[in-house]
């Protein structure tokens, strides 16, 4: 278990990964290409004098993780078309999360959200606002005496409500001084089942959410993962801390742009 002060490292940590994703989001639009986009990101990162956590992690060598459209998660940044890959420069309606995790005084701040390049479809506006919701059903169980179930059940009600499907091969994880760590946390399960919550605990929820099947697969460069009927996917992710009373949120946005409600606002 953490104590108040590494409350305070996670604020930390959280605080920069949080404002980094506020400010990469400008620089998403139609023509831009995912190297691009991860080339300022990682700018971003050493400008903060903080450190990537995935440049060099089991051999990754970028700064994020970007995944477009049918792309579940673990998306390669690339300014170059690869056969058999998604074409790394983005379109009109193309949706995309970004993931960044940066370490700060040994704390990492692990958290992706979605993006919009140009004007998104219907049903992408449809898949990125259940995702959202989801996640925040998820984190509303995060109080001592519930269990890592309720924070899974949570998700897979919500999101099985609105007639998506929960990914069941990725999960959340344990976070603090170590990037990844147990519990793993699952995006579905039943209530009541697995550890209990208890004051101390960090770790992230980050449901993948698809229009289609729960299925994946994973490409020839053994990161990329990709739905297996190439429907549409998405993802949210912040990392929390479990309080006396309830949950914090390590991972806010600054300026309230978690959710890419501002690109509607603006047409």
């Amino acid at each position: 278990m953490h104590n108040p002060e590494d409350f305070a490292g996670m604020r930390v940590a959280g605080r920069l990964v949080a404002d980094i994703l506020d400010r990469i989001a400008p620089a998403v639009m139609p023509g831009v290409s995912t190297g691009e986009l991860d080339s300022q990101i990682h700018e971003m990162i050493r400008a903060a004098g903080a450190t990537s956590a995935t440049v060099g992690y089991k051999g990754y060598q970028h700064a994020s993780c970007i995944s477009i459209n049918h792309v579940v998660c673990h998306g390669i940044p690339s300014n170059v078309r690869t056969q058999g890959a998604p074409s790394p420069f983005l379109k009109d309606g193309d949706i995309l999360n970004i993931d960044v995790t940066v370490i700060v005084d040994g704390w990492f701040g692990d958290s992706s959200r979605m993006y919009v390049a140009g004007k998104p479809a219907r049903k992408s506006e449809r898949l990125i606002d259940i995702t959202h919701d989801a996640l925040m059903e998820g984190i509303a169980q995060v109080v001592p005496g519930n269990t890592f179930g309720d924070i899974g059940a949570a998700i897979q009600r919500f999101a099985e409500g609105h007639r998506c499907s929960v990914v069941r091969d990725f999960c959340g994880h344990g976070i603090g001084r170590v990037f990844h760590a147990t519990p793993n946390v699952l995006h579905y399960g039943r209530w009541g089942s697995g550890p209990v919550l208890e004051p101390g605990m960090f770790f992230t929820i980050e449901p993948m959410i698809n229009l289609g099947r729960p299925e994946t697969k994973i490409l020839d460069d053994d990161w990329t993962a990709v739905t297996r009927d190439r429907s549409l996917s998405a993802q949210f992710e912040h990392a929390v801390g479990v309080t006396e009373t309830g949950c914090e949120i390590f991972t806010l946005s600054p300026t309230d742009r978690f959710h890419p409600t501002w690109d509607r606002k603006a047409d």
